[in-house]
């Protein structure tokens, strides 16, 4: 009997050692390449220039130039308490925030920032973003409006 298994062990791994031989069949097949993800523009939100969104911001512009100092401020509050969903060039659980005012207006997003729980109810850009994002709720943080301000000024800088 112990003939037998050595005999059967010895032809197993002289037959495991010969060369594989690749075969095609019809059918499904899997192709498990990497490919690339667009970091910014999100595909099922539109862009809405116009909307200021539900909130104390209305009507908000920029200067041209940006407050460096206030811009410091919102990277460290930004730094503190958004990095957990957000990234500037990356989707994570929240949207990729590079080039933001390029699909929403600063009242829009300083709406956002400051009442994202009354957005999250009314405003319909962010109900498509809550849905696009899996249903992932961004957190009131309780920012007075100088934080606020802030956050948007560093985003500026992105």
């Amino acid at each position: 009997m112990k003939k037998l298994l050595s005999i059967l062990a010895i032809g197993a791994l002289i037959a495991s050692c010969g060369e594989k031989k690749e075969e095609k069949k019809d059918g499904f097949e899997m192709n498990r390449t990497k490919t690339e993800k667009k970091a910014a523009v999100s595909e099922g939100v539109p862009v809405d220039m116009d909307n200021d969104g539900v909130g104390p911001f209305k009507d908000i512009t920029f200067s041209d130039d940006i407050n460096t100092e206030m811009a410091a401020a919102g990277e460290a509050k930004f730094s503190a308490i958004c990095t957990a969903c957000h990234m500037a060039e990356q989707r994570m659980i929240g949207p990729a925030l590079k080039g933001v005012y390029e699909r929403r207006s600063p009242a829009w997003v300083m709406n956002m920032i400051s009442n994202p729980d009354n957005m999250l109810k009314k405003d319909p850009i962010a109900k498509a973003l809550l849905k696009e994002y899996n249903n992932a709720i961004m957190l009131n943080q309780n920012l007075s409006d100088d934080d606020t301000r802030a956050v948007a000024e560093y985003l500026r800088t992105l």
